[in-house]
This record gives C-alpha cells, structure tokens and sequence, in this order.
C-alpha cells in the first residue's frame, strides 16, 4: 500500500488564506522589504514569488535591489534603514550574496523583531532557549507538515538527516520543543540505515539526491523530503520517493511538498512580527 503524498501546495494554500483573513482584522498593514543584491537570476526569480505571495495576503511589500559592486557597510546602511522604518515589519536579506560580502554579518544587522527569517543569532538562540518567536520558515513548514498527517510529537522517535543552520538543526529543535525523542544525523553517522529506520518521523535535509531509499525508512513513517537537488533540469529531492513511497506512511513529494510552505511561513512570519511590533513586543 503506496503512502499518503503530503500535498504541500494545497496546505500552503490554506495557510495564505488563513493569514489573508487576519491580515484583514488589522488596522495597518504588514510590511515586508526584501534586499537583494546582484542579479542571481534564481533570486531574482524567488524574490519574484515572495512578493507575489505578499500582494495574494494583502502584505505590502517591497523590493531594494542594490547592484553587484555594493560595499558590505552599503549593504548595512540600506537593512539600518529599514530597521528604522516603523511601515517595515518584516526584512529579509536574499542569499546567496556576491563574493566579497558576508551574509552572517549582513543578517545579524537585522532588528530581530523585523528577522523574519528568522536566521539572527539572537533569534536561532531564543530557539534553543525554548521560546519560537521567530523561527527559520522550512523548519517552521515542516512541522505544519508533520502535524498536518494527525501525527503527534509527544514520544515520537524523529530522525533528522542534515545538521545546517537553517534546516537541520532548527527542526530538531522545533521536534525537541514538542517532546519527541530526536536524533540528529549527519555525514560522520556510522549507519545511517539504522538510524533511519528507528524514525516516526524522519526528514531528510542533507541535499544528497537519493540518500534515502525505501529499505532505510520504518514502516509508516512520516517522511519530511527537504532536499532540493536539480537533476537534467529537473527537482529531485534526497528521498528515493518511488521505493520510499511503498514503505512511507506520509510522504512529500518534491517538489511540491517543503518548498511551497516555505513562502507560506515568510507570511506568518510578518505576520507574527507585525502582531508583536505592534504590541510593543
């Protein structure tokens, strides 16, 4: 029997129009501002999505594109700014940025009330503290996914393949947060295989195409597919999802699956800033 597919695309849709009505019940308007510098064309194209996902909810949002020779203290002169700007609820610094620039120091410049990314050190460390204010938008994703499967957390044995900042290990922590029991994977794991297979719930962030087959995943298991891997053109993700699929309880497809609540977590996210920035949060 073939596991239930995680339908992403129609979960990310019910959260816009979620965050749509409250977006509605506000006397002001959220505000988000995205800074990208160069001319990436996959940033281009994703900055593209973010701001028509803003006008879908009702966010305002705006763009500063700043060119490919901008200096490190430009870049921060232009995030400083926004800080100051009481309109902007929520900023986000495209990455990657052109050589020469460094992405820690360009992120910690944001005001962590407006760290919608929620990529600053002080925000990854409330994370650890316990306290999900502002939260990194896939991981954040994928436990709506998780949830979304009637799959609790209390007890639960969940397996993380993948250690990054951004994914891996903010996840482990967000599964830590609801009481599973949480192991996290990475390239030095002995046996892989039967880490996996111990998993409840497994997710997959090592972007390794295929590193997961079916004989690696427990039976029933809800399995979280983060990779983003392009194959001849086309998304592959790191679960080997034709083998996985036959052993899976619930599984996300790629692509189709992380990616869309990815966008759909920027939106609650300037939304919870908004909410707490106008609470004198």
């Amino acid at each position: 029997m073939s596991a239930s597919i995680i339908d992403g695309k129609a979960i990310a849709q019910e959260t816009r129009e979620r965050i749509k009505a409250q977006v509605a019940e506000l006397t002001f308007l959220p505000g988000l501002a995205v800074v990208q510098v160069g001319d990436d064309p996959a940033s281009t194209r994703y900055v593209s999505h973010k701001q028509k996902d803003c006008e879908q909810v009702g966010i305002y949002s705006e763009k500063h594109h700043l060119p490919e020779t901008t200096s490190q203290s430009e870049l921060l002169d232009t995030i400083r700014g926004l800080n100051a700007r009481s309109e902007i609820h929520g900023i986000i610094v495209q990455l990657p940025l052109p050589n020469g620039l460094d992405s820690h120091v360009a992120i910690n410049a944001i005001d962590i009330r407006k760290d919608v990314d929620g990529c600053t050190t002080a925000n990854l460390g409330e994370l650890v503290s316990g306290n999900e204010r502002l939260v990194p938008c896939t991981p954040r994703g994928t436990i709506t996914l998780i949830q979304s499967t009637g799959m609790t957390f209390e007890g639960k044995k969940a397996v993380v393949i993948g250690r990054s900042i951004l994914v891996g290990k903010p996840v482990a922590l967000l599964m830590l947060n609801r009481h599973a029991v949480v192991t996290l994977c990475h390239s030095r794991t002995p046996d892989l295989g039967a880490e996996a297979r111990e998993a409840d719930i497994l997710v997959v962030a090592a972007g390794r195409r295929g590193l997961v087959t079916g004989g690696m995943i427990k039976p029933g298991a809800v399995v979280i597919d983060v990779g983003i891997n392009v194959v001849e053109g086309k998304l592959k993700g790191d679960v080997d999802f034709e083998s996985a699929k036959e052993v899976a309880g619930h599984i996300t497809p790629v692509p189709g699956g992380v990616g869309p609540m990815t966008r759909a977590m920027l939106l609650e996210n300037t939304l919870i800033a908004a909410k707490m920035q106008a609470a004198g949060d």
